[in-house]
C-alpha cells in the first residue's frame, strides 16, 4: 500500500503544489513509494486520518496524530535533508513502504 503525505499551505495553491512536486521528486529518488497530495489548511484534519506525514509550510501550534515535516525547508533548500529524513522514516514507520 502506497503511504500518503498530505502538503497544506494557507490557499492549498501555489506553495503547497510546488513542495508537493518538489518532495515527490525527491521521494521518487529515494526509491520511496508515496503518494503525495497537497491540500489547503482547512481541509488538512480530512486529509491526515490515513495519512504517514503532514508537510506544513504555516506555522501551527496545533497538535497532529502524524509526524510533521517542516515544509519551509523544501522551498528553501536549507535544513531540506533532515526534514527529507525525517519523512522518508514517518512513511517506514506507517508499514506502507
Amino acid at each position: 500500500m502506497t503511504a500518503k503525505v498530505i502538503v497544506a499551505c494557507g490557499s492549498g495553491v501555489a506553495t503547497s503544489q510546488t513542495v508537493a512536486s518538489k518532495v515527490n521528486r525527491l521521494l521518487k529518488e529515494a526509491k520511496v513509494d508515496a503518494d503525495v497530495q497537497a491540500v489547503d489548511l482547512k481541509s488538512v484534519d480530512r486529509h491526515l486520518t490515513d495519512a504517514a506525514a503532514y508537510i506544513t509550510i504555516v506555522r501551527e501550534n496545533k497538535p497532529r496524530s502524524v509526524p510533521v515535516i517542516n515544509g519551509i525547508a523544501f522551498l528553501t533548500g536549507m535544513g531540506q535533508d533532515q526534514e527529507l529524513a525525517k519523512l522518508i522514516e514517518a512513511i517506514k514507520a506507517s508499514g506502507s513502504n
